[in-house]
């Protein structure tokens, strides 16, 4: 793996260090991450609430707000429609317990992945309606691309709003209020990568806002903040970039997470291992929450999370979360089982292909998305896995690696395809099972054209270069101050060159653990090699490492742990 080493403005980086007080080795992060004043570097590191901007000003916004205001005076009946990933249930979840707070009771459906696929279709619209006609239908996280479904919905003389944050090839739809930052906003505007359920949260802060402005008096008690937990647990999963607004919005809303004020949260908190009272990181959401709120709708029906995320009753919600945690395990045996067909199929005959297309019939559409990134991950190339959907048709989901833009891929193969969509690292798609072959060899090809010197190489950005002196207690509260950690903003990868480890012994069967003396002040790091018994690291010979440094909470005892990315030979 090649590393790549930063290149530092060592005057700034000593002068953002002497004006904040924080360390020379975390002022070399943010001189490394493209902060060059003090104003910004404050403005990063204390993401408040009153940062936020005015929530009138994304495009439609207001007659977002003037529509649900007069639903509410009207009475009027309102359906949310979601979608059946973290984010959409997030989304739907926030925006049905709002609107019961003000009076209405909305009824709310997802889409059954299996049977009705994704966002609105005409199929979970007519269930949708077999049970009364809305006269309000507020769509969260689908609806951009629906031009055919709106229309369908307005000659029904059904309104339409929809709050969503993915872009489209087809035509908006019309006749319909669309709150969309890709739509309506340009790139630059601090709202831009949000994701819906933080549109969501904008949009419910803009009502407050304007019903405020006239007296209402539930309006002046309602608190916001206390959605923030859905709003992070929302963000964080759906993977957008953890700057701007969406920064100040999950670091806030991790702080509610810890101190668990929603019974469902809490209660599946408690089902996998979190303590309340604890600092939680977006590693807890993506690796702990975040799947098992994802896997009941990969595999059945997404209303059961949105249920445990409503529940008042804390043993109800008890055993949802168990339900939950059930469902994920099912999930991760038919993951693994594919994840080893899929693998043996690119030994046996993909391993010399520039990028990998695998497929059975056999594969559950609802986790080939994360098959695909094991995949790609695993031999560093683009990857594609499908599974069927219905007769001759199959439907999966596609993984990049760094360096590949998987949508311009895709642009050169699109004869072969019946639907695609998504953005530079990851996209579904669907096409005739007959035709799979033939998008193999153009994938390939455009592949090749693209990169006529091979893929790019692994890289590993090396954030700042420490001694063994460093690795203290107090540069880990410093780093502290750089969270959350997500996409746009990494946790940093450290390198420490010419050092002994010591103690190197495995850790169950796939991982290895191991010490790094620090000095005499200090008792020796605890360091772990996650899938690296293949890979084992020598003790007591000289070698440079690359690692993240950070807390490790386990059984309520919190001590710093390295996490080691790469190791090599001095020489």
């Amino acid at each position: 793996m090649r590393w790549i080493k930063p290149s530092l403005n060592k005057n700034l980086s000593q002068s953002i260090a002497a004006q904040t007080g924080l360390s020379l080795v975390v002022a070399n992060i943010l001189v490394h991450r493209g902060f060059s004043d003090l104003e910004a570097v404050e403005a990063f590191l204390n993401p408040t609430l009153g940062k936020l901007s005015d929530p009138l000003l994304p495009g439609q916004m207001l007659a977002a707000v003037e529509r649900l205001d007069e639903a509410l005076r009207k009475d009027e009946s309102v359906l949310i429609f979601g979608d059946y990933d973290v984010d959409g249930v997030t989304s739907t979840t926030f925006l049905v317990h709002f609107l019961r707070r003000f009076g209405l009771n909305p009824r709310y459906v997802v889409p059954r992945r299996l049977e009705e696929g994704y966002g609105l279709t005409i199929d979970s619209l007519s269930r949708a309606l077999g049970e009364g006609k809305p006269d309000l239908l507020i769509a969260v996280d689908c609806g951009t691309g629906s031009a055919k479904e709106v229309a369908w919905l307005r000659e029904k003389g059904i309104s339409v709003l929809i709050l969503d944050h993915h872009t489209s090839k087809e035509s908006l739809p019309q006749d319909c209020i669309l709150v969309n930052p890709h739509v309506h906003d340009g790139a630059d505007v601090s709202w831009s990568d949000l994701c819906s359920v933080g549109l969501v949260f904008k949009f419910c802060h803009a009502f407050l806002k304007v019903i405020r402005e006239r007296g209402d008096a539930l309006a002046e008690n309602l608190d916001l903040r206390e959605y923030l937990d859905l709003v992070a647990l929302g963000t964080v999963a759906d993977l957008v970039r953890l700057e701007g607004e969406n920064r100040i919005l999950v670091k806030s809303g991790l702080q509610r997470l810890k101190h668990g004020r929603r019974p469902g949260l809490c209660a599946l908190m408690e089902v996998v291992g979190l303590r309340l009272g604890e600092d939680l990181s977006p590693v807890d959401i993506g690796f702990r929450l975040g799947p098992r709120i994802n896997a009941s709708g990969r595999l059945d029906d997404a209303s059961l999370p949105i249920q445990l995320l409503l529940g008042e009753d804390f043993q109800a919600c008890k055993e949802a979360a168990r339900m939950l945690d059930e469902v994920n395990r099912e999930r991760q045996d038919i993951e693994r089982e594919i994840t080893r067909h899929a693998e043996q199929l690119v030994e046996d005959l993909f391993k010399d292909d520039a990028g990998i297309i695998i497929h059975s019939p056999a594969w559950h559409t609802g986790v080939v998305g994360i098959v695909a990134s094991r995949i790609a991950r695993k031999y560093n190339r683009p990857t594609l896995v499908l599974g069927a959907e219905g007769e001759g048709v199959m439907k999966g989901s596609g993984r990049s690696i760094e360096g590949v833009n998987l949508v311009d891929i895709l642009n050169q193969c699109t004869e072969f395809l019946q639907q695609w969509g998504g953005h530079p690292m990851a996209v579904g798609l669907s096409l005739e099972e007959n035709k799979v072959d033939l998008l193999r060899d153009s994938f390939n090809l455009a592949l090749a054209t693209e990169f006529p010197d091979g893929l790019p190489e692994p890289a590993l950005t090396i954030d700042a270069e420490v001694r063994k002196e460093d690795l203290s207690d107090s540069l880990l509260d410093d780093l502290a101050g750089l969270a959350p950690f997500g996409q746009g903003n990494p946790e940093p990868v450290f390198a420490l060159r010419g050092i002994c480890l010591g103690s190197v012994q495995p850790m169950g069967q796939a991982h290895v653990k191991f010490l790094v003396q620090r000095n005499g002040k200090h008792p020796p790091v605890e360091g772990v090699a996650w899938n690296s018994a293949g890979n084992r690291p020598p003790s007591g010979i000289p070698v440079d490492i690359a690692f993240r440094f950070h807390w490790n909470n386990w059984r309520g005892v919190r001590a710093p742990r390295l996490t080691l990315l790469d190791w090599r030979l001095i020489g």
